[in-house]
């Protein structure tokens, strides 16, 4: 069976746990913090990153994107990319954006541990990435049901997870009241089981970053 390592409150892995479950795939689900003491992450991935996808045979497929294609090429089954060249193209140009809207908020995240010594103009820079990459999504989303297409798809999964993942670790952004169809289409996709099943929620860091 394929194991997992993953973060609760990751938006990466959670990608990969609802492709998993939309694709009807068994996994064991491995959850940790990846730079915390007795960790196992690094043993399958030398870059110390989650998610991390555990072959059968003992092998590993890390980044989030990259096991999201593994999976859509293993796993043809219930596809999440359509076979039209502009529609695919456009979910992976949506995921490009979902995620560094995710890598700006775990910029925020980590920087804000500092304290006194955080860079105000560093989280500012990060801040603004976050505002312009959500305005962005939901330009592209509009009123539509789903991202790309008349179809659930990884542009979906890409952008559910990342508006998840504000709703957690930046509460303080209120894109729901400046973009109530982009709140629509996200309340929408939360009540699909593979999102339901994969709520995030923060997770406790014992060893200190570095």
């Amino acid at each position: 069976m394929l194991k997992l390592i993953s973060a609760t409150p990751s938006p990466y892995a959670r990608k990969v746990r609802i492709a998993l479950a939309e694709k009807n795939i068994p996994f064991e689900l491995i959850t940790e913090v990846p730079w915390n003491q007795g960790a196992i992450t690094e043993q399958h991935n030398p870059l110390a990153k989650l998610p991390v996808l555990i072959l059968e045979d003992g092998s590993s497929v890390y980044d989030s994107r990259f096991i999201l294609e593994y999976l859509e090429l293993t796993y043809p089954q219930t596809p999440l990319l359509s076979s039209e060249v502009p529609e695919r193209l456009t979910a992976k140009k949506m995921e490009v954006l979902a995620d560094g809207v995710c890598d700006a908020v775990v910029l925020v995240f980590f920087e804000r541990m500092r304290g006194d010594n955080a860079s105000a103009e560093w989280t500012a820079r990060q801040v603004h990435k976050i505002e312009a990459g959500v305005s962005e999504l939901a330009r592209l989303v509009e009123q539509r049901q789903f991202a790309v297409g008349n179809k659930f798809g990884l542009a979906d999964i890409a952008i559910g997870s990342a508006l998840g993942y504000l709703k957690v670790r930046f509460k303080e952004f209120d894109w729901q009241a400046l973009y109530p169809d982009l709140a629509n289409y996200s309340a929408t996709l939360e009540q699909r089981l593979s999102f339901q099943e994969t709520q995030p929620y923060p997770q406790t860091i014992t060893d200190k970053v570095v």
